[in-house]
């Protein structure tokens, strides 16, 4: 007997390359754990009307990080499912579900990029906990929101405990400044960011730190942000380094932004 998919469809809207700075932290933040799998499966959750982020994906995981990579896109409408289907290739297919994940095996990676945003805030504490449990021992739940075309990023991540980290990513270019991010907030975060909450506080004083590393601009917009996010270090809690902050990226522990100040 079938079950039917949990959730509900988004809008589907898509465009090539539209998550590429997730992906890319995804590749350098968890390949060693697809690396180290027995059997490493990545599912795209939700991927919408085309399939080509997925497609995405699969090749920068198996360039990036580990070339076994499985990749699973779930879409909760047939008809994208069946849209999907003549790009299937080997170790790459498209299955009919929804929160659930219909996989044979716990995954190590599960991607939901734009899926919650439609959901009300309440519902994502069980969204959460209902996918991180359905991933590996190692595996990695990422979960977040970007514009159309892939400027600007916020995702959480996720492990089988909850949730570890939140990044900021964006094409530097694009920002006036830091907290125009915050209208890419995950729907955990959104409805925060507003005084006494943690996120605000946040952007608050990362915007102060742009301000105030405004004599690096004659250098551009990198070594401005690079500036910035090394000022803000010394307040609140980074789980990155230069490296990435070259990237336009900057990853903070979840408890220093949870809702109220809870982890």
């Amino acid at each position: 007997m079938s079950t039917r998919p949990v959730g509900t469809a988004t809008r589907g809207t898509t465009n090539p390359n539209r998550l590429r700075r997730m992906d890319r932290w995804i590749a350098a933040a968890h390949g060693r754990a697809l690396r180290a799998s027995g059997r490493p499966l990545a599912v795209d959750l939700g991927y919408g009307a085309a399939p080509w982020t997925t497609l995405e994906l699969a090749r920068r995981l198996r360039a990036e990080a580990d070339p076994r990579c499985e990749v699973v896109g779930i879409e909760i409408d047939p008809e994208r499912v069946a849209a999907a289907k003549p790009y299937e290739e080997a170790g790459l297919s498209f299955r009919h579900g929804g929160f659930e994940v219909p996989v044979d095996v716990p995954p190590t990676l599960i991607r939901a990029a734009n899926v919650l945003r439609q959901y009300e805030e309440g519902e994502v504490a069980a969204v959460w906990a209902r996918l991180c449990g359905r991933l590996a021992p190692d595996g990695l739940l990422v979960e977040g929101t970007c514009d159309e075309i892939g400027r600007r990023h916020v995702w959480v991540a996720l492990g089988p405990e909850g949730p570890r980290t939140v990044t900021f990513a964006a094409r530097l270019g694009s920002l006036d400044r830091p907290s125009d991010l915050a209208e890419r907030l995950p729907k955990a975060l959104i409805h925060r960011n507003v005084p006494g909450e943690p996120v605000h506080a946040f952007l608050r004083d990362f915007d102060r730190a742009w301000a105030a590393a405004s004599p690096y601009a004659s250098l551009g917009a990198r070594q401005r942000w690079i500036a910035a996010v090394g000022a803000l270090g010394a307040d609140w809690p980074l789980r990155d380094d230069r490296r990435r902050w070259r990237q336009g990226e900057i990853t903070v522990a979840w408890e220093a932004l949870a809702p109220g100040g809870g982890g």
